[in-house]
């Protein structure tokens, strides 16, 4: 069982996703204020629900200007923003690998779905995110 505490050095196959899946958290934020309301560092896990990525990633992301930005050490883009009104779209890519997220956040806390791709596999599932 993959312990979704633990950060891997270099991504596995999926691990594009479950980013895309934790920049979509971060950049999610309540209804009101501008973007930059949710400027910080957030906390996300990625959980698989359909496909053969691994269960479950947390990851750690910082939210600059309404601006995602990965706080990892992994080799990968991070593209997002966060709406004024708080919805959130985040795309995650490493080589053949690609990731789209979606949600919301609220206060603290924030959740929403993540799809992607490899040449070989697709996997979908959900993605919860909370402030640090």
């Amino acid at each position: 069982m993959t312990n979704p505490h633990a950060s891997k050095p270099y991504p596995s196959r999926m691990t594009i996703v479950r980013l895309a899946s934790a920049a979509v958290f971060l950049l999610l934020g309540s209804g009101a204020g501008s973007a930059a309301s949710f400027d910080g560092h957030w906390s996300v896990v990625i959980i698989t629900e359909s496909g053969s990525c691994d269960p479950a990633y947390r990851y750690r992301l910082r939210i600059q200007n309404g601006v995602v930005h990965y706080d990892g050490e992994a080799d990968v883009n991070v593209s997002g923003r966060v709406d004024p009104n708080g919805a959130v779209r985040v795309s995650v890519a490493r080589g053949q690998q690609r990731a789209d997220g979606a949600g919301r956040l609220g206060g603290d806390a924030g959740s929403g779905t993540w799809s992607g791709a490899s040449t070989a596999d697709r996997c979908r599932g959900r993605w919860e995110a909370e402030r640090r």
